[in-house]
């Protein structure tokens, strides 16, 4: 366990949280609060299924694992035949 005032177990919440803020938070007006709620709960499935990352050259993640899938499937028929 880390001493008060040492970060490194803080620093994955605070770049969540930051994420969160600029992309979400700061990017729409909300009509209400239950309209943020509804947005809140929808960000995360958008987080990691809608929104094209650099890391993964410019694809979705969805597209991304399908083609990781595909690309092991193909594999492992080569090893099978």
């Amino acid at each position: 366990m880390n001493r008060k005032g040492n970060c490194p177990d803080n620093a994955v919440i605070e770049n969540i949280f930051g994420l969160l803020k600029s992309e979400l938070l700061y990017l729409q007006e909300f009509r209400s609060m239950k309209h943020f709620k509804l947005e809140l709960i929808e960000y995360p499935d958008d987080y990691n299924n809608r929104r094209i990352k650099a890391k993964l050259k410019g694809l979705l993640p969805a597209i991304h694992r399908q083609q990781a899938l595909w690309l092991l499937e193909q594999f492992v028929l080569k090893i099978l035949v």
